[in-house]
């Protein structure tokens, strides 16, 4: 965005980044402790119990980050197999029961196939706003494409394959779990709803191993959001448009270490608040809501400035069209549409969330353009040139 359309552009694309993962990764950090007490079924009345196991689990996933790329491919890996594992078995479980018709599940009809959902009480907007957030992250090869083999290609296709994976895995579950109970209990059980799923088809042991998959899949995205995060941020710091200790990196460990603690540290901090400060939950509470939105914002902005920097090739032959053409302008326009319609329909205090985190953006731009002088708002605009 800075290089094809404006710099101004890409430093607030870039903060929209930092911000979606941040935010992003603490609206997952708050369920993890509870996931972990139902493991052992414990059932402790503050919050202390659950901000420590989340404090825990930052720091460790905060070292595994700055110790090296390879241990965290490694531990996401590991986390990965089990948990896809249990969610898979689960998963295949319920569609048996509910094509067996066993007592207690939902027959599938047609209402499952129709995007105002089961009973009419979905939202196509709603849905696809949730499907941003959820496949957000998954593109996290592209970030540390410097750190990998092949860097000129196997990153693209990790996150490609990576979406297909998930395309699967997420339509199985969804079928295979949502109709194992009534809609009314699966409701009365929003908030621990696979827990409540995998103890009606396995019991209590089934509802431990639910809650083990969670704890994982938190666990994992905590480290995702601390890498990521931290590489977007060595990005900008690089360009003198953040703090430049932000942009150095460890000799040791070849890892940006400054900003993989200043990650974590900010994704700790951040829990605490939005957990132990009852006096400002509820507005915290909106800041959290919003990560979705500011996911579809950037994605937004990278589609569109796909085309501006691959303009020249658009028109090369099909492929080009279809690829750096029509698909990036149809997310953008999707996108565009799920965005609008969102703030249209969010609460006050969700729309004011986004005001705020867009106008702290271009407060910190003013301070990288006038009082950290970045030499990358006279970055040059570029486009791909094709080569003869």
């Amino acid at each position: 965005m800075g290089r094809s359309i404006s710099p101004y552009l890409g430093f607030l694309t870039g903060w929209l980044m930092i911000a979606g993962y941040l935010i992003g990764t603490v609206a997952e950090v708050v369920v993890l402790g509870p996931s972990v007490l139902a493991i052992f079924n414990a059932h402790p009345a503050g919050p202390w119990p659950s901000v420590e196991i989340d404090t825990a689990v930052c720091l460790v996933m905060g070292v595994i980050a700055v110790i090296g790329i390879r241990l965290t491919a490694r531990t996401q890996i590991g986390m990965a197999v089990i948990e896809y594992a249990i969610l898979v078995g689960f998963s295949a479980a319920g569609l048996v029961a509910v094509l067996s018709h066993q007592h207690g599940t939902v027959p599938m009809t047609s209402s499952w196939w129709r995007l105002s959902g089961i009973g009419g009480r979905g939202n196509e907007v709603a849905g696809l706003l949730i499907a941003v957030y959820v496949y957000s992250a998954w593109d996290g090869t592209v970030y540390v494409n410097e750190e990998v083999k092949h860097r000129r290609n196997n990153p693209g296709r990790a996150a490609v394959w990576a979406v297909a994976l998930l395309t699967l895995l997420y339509t199985l579950a969804q079928i295979g779990l949502q109709g194992v109970v009534s809609p009314a209990r699966l409701q009365a059980h929003a908030a621990t709803a696979l827990v409540y799923v995998a103890q009606a088809l396995g019991g209590t042991g089934g509802a431990r191993a639910m809650a083990l998959a969670i704890a994982l899949s938190v666990i994992a995205t905590t480290g995702t959001g601390i890498v990521l995060t931290a590489r977007i941020v060595l990005g900008m710091a690089s360009y003198r448009t953040l703090p430049p200790f932000l942009g150095t990196v460890s000799a040791r460990f070849s890892t940006p270490m400054a900003a993989s603690v200043t990650a974590g540290l900010l994704i700790i901090a951040l829990t605490w608040v939005y957990m132990l400060a009852t006096s400002v939950q509820n507005v915290f509470a909106d800041v959290v809501a919003v990560a979705g939105l500011l996911f579809s914002m950037f994605y937004i902005l990278t589609a569109v400035a796909t085309m501006v920097y691959y303009r020249r090739r658009i028109f090369a032959d099909v492929l080009d069209f279809v690829m750096l053409g029509v698909l990036p302008l149809g997310a953008a326009v999707t996108l565009a549409l799920v965005l609008i319609r969102s703030l249209q329909i969010a609460p006050a205090g969700q729309d004011w969330s986004v005001i705020a985190i867009v106008a702290s953006g271009l407060v910190l731009m003013l301070i990288a353009r006038f009082g950290l002088r970045s030499p990358f708002f006279q970055v040059r605009r570029e486009s791909y040139a094709p080569r003869h």
